[in-house]
């Protein structure tokens, strides 16, 4: 199939194309606040100092790729408002000639369409819309007539991380695992006055928060999937029972008045990014969980209140008010209420009475998501990101081994593999180091990379306690405020790491790093070889070798987004007139064959978000080809690519700035005058081929 010039796009005088709604209550504005690392710690260009001695040490570990496990994943707050463009490509670099498997499609268009769009000879259909049933005795969905009650039995609201897991014995059926991340008032309830909000509101806004597990059933001659009310089935909200574990345990940190023992809390919030385990649960990211506490300018304490802000907090009243409900939403009267959120989560799926877990020992900050690598001798590692313009990236690394096998012994055991192990955080150094201006111009060398270590911050032993690694902070401060260890031992200030994905071919390791519009500006740090352009509008994704159960790595950037017309962008040497343009990466995840696939959040260029696939090796490596674009206002979360099917979650459809409930800006999925409806699609080949085919 011959590749069709596909580099539109647009002037770059544009920002992340969320709408301001969108930023409001998915992430309290974050973009528009204050940056919360005010930290003097280590720049990137004063590690760079060091940079050859250690390339020298990392060419000495020899960076082993080990065996690879199973992992998959996914957002959070992109950068005020838009206003760039269209215009036209260029051309540069080198071309490919075969496409490479699994990538043979024709490259649907940048558009503004209020559907998804999906390539020539290609369906898609709905999965699964919020409302929808998922507990037996759900009533049907009145858009007019909610209910807590019936929330709490029906799919929640803007759904992100989607896992699907097949189900034993049962033929093309499994269990569908979702996120739903955050709820806007102002598009659920009609009538809806931000300024008093009703009991009942507020119950249904915490109901449709958590996790959604629900059986679905395939069809067998196409990539249709139907759901059903299977034993399996579960809502986890914002009042579900977890239990805490790790060195944070039971830490006067995260003692209240409902809960002296520091070891439970009610409920999980603004779930992000996620990952499938190979043993078989789930595992979700708390991410912008601050935006619901309120007073924290009434906080006096002044370590206190030093906490609070680097994390995000500020102000009085919350957005949705929820502290006149709940006093564990007043940080005045619950101070530590916050400290039990920003965890990384664990479900099992198959045990709808199992009780979720809080892992403390992963650390406390924006998890966008948990995901998984199993080396050869079974050590585990996690990946997370802290999505936050200047925060860090992080890895976990098990003291235990998994056990194979599905006994209820392997799983007791498997469950317990995050509570043990030391926790890390990651510098990072530049081989072009002093060719960095701010620009993205590429360095004479033809790539952005460089080497890096990864700092140990605490570790947790067998018994569940912490030993600090960090002078001058306890295990249990590590533990609650990782931020602050991230500080002090310099780690490397990035554009926003969301997911982490491993490759499970080649054990490589991709981060979507979002952007960053205040890198470079209003006293923010410079622009380093990993984070090469200042105002950072479109982000980019970093690819990681590493020596995953030890201390040292490489990188380089695969792509820095953006028009492929201007000088600033780069697709890891392919051609840029025959890319798709892409802007703000944020979810990953791999085909079959290996492929990258990037999900957008805030498009940058003026087009819909959209799910892109990336070929990774051979003469095509950096080839971005677009496959689906989402509605009007959405953004695309968590997707799964396998041989039959592309499975993404469709967010805040119709969020746009001039939208209301009066007058909808997108009436997807249902059509007609309907509201529109955060839902999971999924898409699939017409003659039922595999996938790229």
């Amino acid at each position: 199939m011959a590749i069709k010039p596909l580099a539109l796009f647009v002037k770059h005088d544009g920002v992340s194309a969320r709408a301001s709604i969108t930023c409001q209550y998915k992430c309290g504005n974050a973009c528009s606040h204050e940056v919360p690392n005010t930290s003097g710690g280590e720049y990137f260009r004063d590690i760079a100092r060091t940079a050859l001695t250690r390339r020298g040490m990392l060419r000495g570990s020899g960076m082993a790729v080990l065996a690879v496990g199973a992992g998959s994943a996914l957002v959070a707050c992109s950068d005020e408002s838009a206003s760039a463009e269209p215009g036209t490509g260029s051309t540069s670099g080198s071309s490919g000639g075969t496409t490479p498997a699994g990538t043979n499609f024709d490259a649907v268009a940048p558009n503004k369409e209020d559907k998804v769009t999906v390539p020539d000879g290609y369906d898609q259909a709905v999965v699964i819309r919020w409302g929808d049933a998922v507990l037996a005795g759900a009533p049907a969905f009145d858009f007019d007539k909610q209910t807590a009650a019936a929330q709490e039995l029906q799919f929640g609201f803007n759904n992100d991380f989607a896992g699907l897991l097949p189900v034993d014995g049962q033929p093309n059926t499994y269990l569908l695992v979702v996120n739903h991340e955050y709820s806007t008032e102002p598009a659920m309830f009609r009538g809806y006055d931000a300024e008093n909000p009703t009991e009942e509101q507020f119950k249904i806004g915490l109901a449709s928060h958590g996790l959604s597990v629900v059986q679905v059933k395939g069809e067998s001659d196409n990539g249709k999937l139907v759901p059903e009310i299977g034993s399996n089935n579960r809502r986890i909200t914002g009042t579900t029972e977890f239990v805490v574990t790790g060195p944070a345990a039971g830490s006067d940190f995260l003692k209240t008045s409902a809960d002296p023992t520091g070891t439970k809390v009610l409920g999980t919030l603004n779930n992000c990014a996620g990952g499938v385990t190979p043993w078989g649960t789930v595992l979700s990211g708390e991410e912008n969980f601050n935006q619901y506490f309120a007073n924290a300018e009434g906080v006096t304490d002044p370590t206190v209140a030093a906490r609070l802000k680097r994390y995000g907090l500020a102000g009085a009243a919350s957005e949705r008010k929820w502290e006149r409900f709940d006093k564990r939403f007043d940080l005045v009267a619950e101070p530590n209420e916050v400290n039990r959120f920003g965890y990384v989560v664990e479900i099992d799926p198959w045990d709808p009475s199992s009780t979720p877990i809080k892992h403390t020992a992963l650390g406390r900050f924006k998890h966008e998501a948990a995901t998984i690598y199993i080396t050869s001798d079974s050590t585990v590692v996690a990946y997370s990101g802290d999505d936050e313009r200047f925060d860090y990236m992080y890895k976990f690394v098990s003291s235990r081994k998994m056990q194979d096998g599905k006994s209820q012994a392997a799983m007791r055991h498997n469950m317990t593999l995050l509570d043990a192990g030391t926790l890390y955080v990651a510098k990072l150094s530049g081989n072009s180091a002093g060719e960095i201006d701010g620009t993205g111009k590429l360095p004479s060398d033809g790539k952005f990379d460089g080497t890096g270590e990864w700092v140990a911050i605490l570790r947790t032993g067998e018994d569940g306690k912490g030993e600090s690694l960090v002078d001058g902070m306890s295990a249990e401060e590590v533990a609650v405020f990782t931020r602050q260890a991230g500080d002090k031992v310099g780690a490397t200030k990035m554009d926003r790491p969301e997911d982490f994905e491993a490759n499970p071919k080649s054990g490589k390791v991709y981060v979507a790093l979002t952007n960053n519009t205040k890198r470079g500006v209003d006293g923010g740090a410079a622009a380093d070889e990993a984070n090469p352009r200042n105002n950072n509008k479109n982000g980019q994704v970093l690819e990681i070798t590493d020596d995953h159960a030890g201390t040292t790595f490489g990188w380089n950037l695969l792509l820095v987004c953006g028009d492929p017309a201007t000088a600033d962008t780069y697709f890891g040497g392919f051609d840029k007139s025959k890319v798709s343009p892409i802007s703000c990466p944020d979810n990953l995840a791999f085909d079959p064959h290996g492929n990258l696939w990037i999900s957008t959040d805030g498009n940058a260029l003026k087009s819909n978000d959209g799910l892109f696939s990336v070929v990774l090796e051979g003469e095509n490596r950096g080839e971005t080809k677009q496959f689906l674009t989402v509605p009007v206002g959405a953004e695309t979360c968590g997707p799964i690519v396998d041989e039959k099917r592309v499975i993404v979650c469709v967010q805040h459809p119709g969020e746009t700035d001039d939208a209301s409930i009066e007058s909808p800006a997108s009436h997807w999925p249902d059509g007609g005058s309907s509201q529109p409806r955060p839902s999971v699609v999924a898409a699939w080949k017409k003659d039922g081929s595999r996938l790229g085919s």
